[in-house]
């Protein structure tokens, strides 16, 4: 799995572990529902650390949290 997927994937874990649609980051951390969407299909390639980080914390969860999964553990490039 590659990092874009892992992160990926594992945003969308969170959203679904902590009820966070789209809107909801929106409204609550300013991202753009665009921009989720976007990370969400794949079409951003690039993901910022920032907009990662801004997106985690809206839902309470640190980096530390976000990268402390599995899905990290043999990434490829």
């Amino acid at each position: 799995m590659t990092l874009q997927d892992a992160v990926r994937v594992r945003l969308a874990q969170l959203m679904k572990e902590k009820d966070y649609p789209a809107y909801r980051l929106f409204k609550e951390g300013g991202v753009p529902r665009a921009t989720i969407s976007q990370i969400l299909s794949g079409k951003n390639g690039k993901i910022k650390l920032d907009t990662l980080y801004q997106i985690v914390a809206t839902m309470g969860v640190t980096l530390e949290g976000f990268f402390a999964s599995d899905l990290f553990a043999d990434l490829v490039d």
